[in-house]
């Protein structure tokens, strides 16, 4: 006799992939319980924002109201040279001084008010899979064990993700060669340098923080010095940064301390039968631009709605496997540009020749609009239909329109996690076809601001996650791209 389910998909990770996976579970429908090993949140936070793309991801769901003060940059870099990312349309270098910890809690609210199931103190030790779904053994805050017991579990446990080396998926890659120290500092008095000083020995970065706390980052050229440890002492990293800058630091207080290295490494399968991973556990790189935990988020509302959808029993077939196959091709390239960013930031004086053909090549208006595009993730395109309409793929841009109820900003009619049809030249023939599929497709007629707001397009099938699937005027090709994407119409 099968073992009843504790849940539909267990998630192991209570980060902002795992918290943000398990929201968009709920929204779909499936039943989720998130497996934490932290007993309560650590309050440190690697990441200071995220990008344009993860943004709009949280945008879509209605969650930008709760980040209050939330402002954007229009100034990022590429490898250290800094431009603006405005001369690409709807590109930013995303939002800046959000403490992880603040887009945790953020998410960790919004997934329980959807009812996830958050359980702390929870360790990953084990898993079984068989036929039917996937057991999950995890050690208990009291010191026993419990068995967690779903159809699907999603690894979103980080770098070193027990659950990957678990599922017995590949995570090919290079090790790092070049350490960074960072650290949370009270009382150091140093001045900012939000762009980083290169100095003969190593670079420094400091970021202001509130409270009066000031994050510095730290890398010397010659690694033999402060060495690869995982667990630095502050005391360490101020001698360092006496070293390099010639400041003596050491009379701060450091709230906390850590260290990162250029590894770069990628899951060889994002999918290994009833085990998925997303977030760091399926791609580590250097911590460049915002955007390990920006592309986690991506990876988890690309997941949900599919993986939602596959035990809600309306998926057509192969959708799930299209995870894999729309997201791997995402974090290698992910893990290129971080690569490449990497060999001019942290490089010594072998580096500066390619220093300065960035700063040749940045100063052309395409060359920026093409890495611009690239660190904020906008440039995505899903192979959905490379031939098709230029949206095809893309990710229906943030733009208001005008409808019968007033108007209506486009993030907001992805709120509830559906597919939508936009209707904008109120084609009744379009409208009529959907009727099969109104229980997971909302239908919206609007006018935008232009005819060519939407490259012309008078009416685009989007997807759960904000990418269009579909765009034209011929009802036959928006009921193929329906059962595509959502499977068979209801009968009824």
């Amino acid at each position: 006799m099968a073992r009843k389910l504790d849940a539909d998909v267990i998630v192991v990770g209570g980060g902002p992939t795992g918290l943000m996976v398990a929201g968009e579970l709920r929204l779909g429908g499936a039943s989720v319980i998130v497996a934490e090993e932290l007993e309560k949140p650590s309050g440190q936070s690697r990441a200071l924002g995220f990008t344009t793309r993860a943004l709009e991801s949280f945008d879509q769901r209605g969650l930008v109201e709760r980040f209050p003060g939330l402002e954007t940059s229009p100034m990022g870099h590429f490898g250290g040279i800094p431009f603006d990312y405005t001369v690409l349309e709807d590109a930013n270098f995303g939002a800046r001084g959000i403490p992880q910890s603040q887009t945790e809690a953020v998410l960790e609210e919004w997934a329980g008010s959807l009812g996830a199931v958050l359980r702390r103190g929870r360790k990953f030790l084990a898993l079984e899979q068989d036929e039917d779904g996937v057991t999950v053994t995890v050690a208990t805050p009291d010191g026993g064990q419990e068995e967690l017991r779903g159809r699907y579990l999603v690894g979103a446990d980080g770098a070193r993700s027990a659950v990957r080396k678990a599922a017995g998926i590949d995570f090919p890659g290079t090790s790092g060669s070049q350490v960074m120290h960072l650290a949370d500092v009270v009382g150091c008095g140093v001045r900012p340098r939000p762009h980083g000083e290169r100095l003969p020995g190593g670079l420094v970065q400091v970021f202001p923080l509130p409270g009066g706390v000031e994050r510095i980052i730290l890398t010397e050229y010659d690694t033999s010095l402060l060495g690869a440890g995982e667990n630095p002492q502050f005391a360490e990293i101020a001698a360092a940064w006496e070293r390099v800058t010639g400041e003596d630091i050491s009379g701060g207080a450091a709230q906390w301390v850590s260290s990162f290295t250029d590894a770069t490494r990628q899951a060889a399968e994002y999918q290994k039968g009833r085990v998925l991973l997303a977030g760091d556990a399926a791609h580590i790189h250097l911590p460049v631009g915002g955007q390990g935990m920006s592309a986690g988020v991506q990876d988890a509302v690309n997941l949900g709605w599919k993986l939602a959808a596959t035990v809600q029993g309306w998926a057509p077939e192969g959708l799930l496997d299209t995870y894999h196959a729309e997201r791997h091709p995402v974090g290698a390239r992910l893990l290129s540009n971080t690569r490449a960013q990497g060999q001019a930031i942290f490089g010594g004086d072998e580096s500066q020749a390619l220093r300065e053909l960035y700063a040749e090549l940045i100063a052309l208006d395409e060359v920026k609009k093409q890495l611009a595009g690239a660190v904020s993730h906008i440039d995505i395109r899903y192979d959905i239909d490379p031939d098709g309409h230029p949206l095809v793929g893309r990710r229906l841009p943030p733009r208001t329109l005008d409808t019968a109820g007033g108007q209506v900003r486009t993030p907001e009619l992805l709120h509830a996690a559906q597919g939508v049809l936009l209707d904008l030249a109120d084609d009744a023939g379009l409208r009529a076809a959907v009727d099969g599929w109104k229980d997971r497709v909302t239908t919206v007629t609007g006018t935008p601001p232009t005819p060519e707001t939407f490259g012309g397009a008078t009416a685009l099938l989007v997807r759960p996650d904000g990418y269009v699937a579909w765009a034209g005027s011929d009802p036959a090709g928006l009921s193929e791209a329906l059962h595509r994407w959502f499977g068979a119409a209801d009968p009824a």
